[in-house]
């Protein structure tokens, strides 16, 4: 009789592609989300009617942390203030770390639906402002549910240990850092790989976008303070008038992308308040700009940011003042990097899972994220875009040129279902093809 063993050569061969791009063994079945979703869409419908802000996540964690533990996860709270760290060791292999944010936005929602959030919360400068996820954080924490609920129900079909993140801060680009700062690296396991999502209305629900190498922008948030001479608003003239000085700073400041940065490159520099005076005829002795810059390349941000600081103090100087602007750079982080060998890897992972026309390649973003501090220290990152769009009104908006309400919007809204299903599922398929064989193994296969 012939036999029908493979060579060795070929046998290793073929058992790394299963191993990079998956198996069916990889991909959660129709029984296993539909076992773990019923919970995990309440979750996430009180999760969005309930939403804290950025750095005030107490019930948020207090909610998430107890579904873990509820699940078998070692949970451990208040890590770089409300953060969470939940781990599931399953014997020997690497540890694969996915993370979730936990903060909301001080937007008032504009939604209509009935679980729509009605919450108001003291920022941290004391102010009431209206809260809420507006930027879907309470779909990736419910995502993040279900899928630990399917990892945690069925331990053999992977190995080695599962990391869940909490993170709290997100928004404010501070709380991965908080989190790293607090010992997460090393009073708990180093991951060997590092995961996330986010979802948006870029893509229709049902779909996931890869972007290998760079995924999205620096960002760097400035708080910039215009001193003047206050006065008589019927007198100017014995008066420096600090908010025309901004008015004139706010418009140069377009000049940076347009004309000082090399056409083809990405600069954004955006105002996105202008706080100064309390009645409509006295001038102020101050204006305050918040400014956010984003841009790729370290050496485009270096000038930018350079370009920022002398047109402030060029356009004071040039109205006279006695005491030069202040410049606080406030909140920074990098561009979030995909590791292309790790896109490539789940790329593969995905198209089995969701099927090759619902997995896109995207182009970089011009958001920007914290995630990239976890990168920074040493671990491999992957992370991707979720589709929260309603397919039909997808369509639509492409047909009419018109574009649906983005992050950040009083109407943003995700499509809950498919969405989640396939935040769950994509979750799913990429962690077990990660926790699969060792870690020497893992790191093996990213290597140039």
């Amino acid at each position: 009789m012939r036999s029908t063993r493979l060579p060795l050569r070929a046998a290793i061969v073929l058992a790394a592609g299963a191993a990079a791009f998956g198996s069916t063994d990889d991909q959660p079945t129709a029984k296993e989300i539909a076992g773990v979703y019923p919970e995990a869409h309440s979750l996430y419908l009180d999760l969005h009617e309930h939403p804290e802000l950025s750095g005030h996540e107490t019930q948020t964690a207090t909610k998430i942390a107890a579904h873990l533990r509820r699940l078998g996860y070692t949970v451990t709270e208040h890590v770089g203030g409300t953060g969470i760290v939940a781990l599931m060791p399953n014997g020997a292999g690497p540890v694969v770390m996915l993370r979730t944010e936990l903060d909301a936005l001080p937007v008032e929602e504009k939604t209509a639906l009935p679980y729509a959030s009605k919450v108001h919360a003291k920022d941290d400068q004391g102010h009431d402002v209206p809260v809420m996820h507006a930027c879907g954080h309470d779909l990736h924490m419910a995502a993040l549910v279900g899928t630990a609920a399917i990892m945690a129900h069925t331990k053999e079909n992977w190995h080695g240990t599962l990391m869940l993140i909490g993170q709290p801060a997100e928004e404010t680009i501070s709380g991965a850092k908080r989190m790293i700062e607090d010992g997460l690296m090393t009073r708990f396991p180093k991951p060997d790989v590092a995961v996330a999502m986010h979802v948006g209305n870029g893509l229709p629900a049902g779909k996931v976008g890869i972007t290998p190498g760079i995924y999205d922008t620096n960002a760097d948030s400035l708080r910039i303070r215009i001193y003047g001479k206050g006065g008589h608003g019927s007198a100017p003239h014995t008066a420096i008038d600090p908010i025309v000085i901004a008015a004139r700073t706010i418009l140069s400041f377009q000049t940076i992308p347009s004309r000082e940065v090399k056409p083809g490159e990405l600069a954004v520099v955006t105002v996105g308040y202008i706080q100064a005076g309390t009645k409509n005829n006295i001038i102020p002795d101050q204006a305050e700009l918040g400014v956010t810059v984003r841009t790729y390349k370290a050496d485009v941000r270096k000038q930018v940011l350079a370009a920022v600081t002398r047109i402030t103090n060029a356009e004071a100087q040039a109205a006279g003042v006695k005491r030069e602007p202040s410049i606080d750079h406030y909140e920074a982080t990098d561009a979030v990097y995909n590791d292309p060998a790790l896109a490539h890897r789940l790329r593969g992972v995905l198209d089995m899972a969701l099927g090759n026309d619902n997995v896109v390649t995207e182009e970089p973003i011009t958001a920007s994220e914290d995630f990239s501090y976890f990168v920074e220290q040493g671990i491999p990152g992957f992370y991707f875009s979720l589709g929260g769009a309603n397919p039909e009104k997808y369509v639509e908006a492409k047909t009419a040129g018109t574009i649906l309400p983005s992050n950040h919007s009083p109407l943003f809204a995700p499509d809950v279902d498919p969405a989640l299903h396939t935040g769950i599922e994509a979750e799913v398929a990429v962690l077990r093809n990660l926790l699969n064989g060792t870690a020497e193994d893992f790191k093996k296969s990213l290597s140039p």
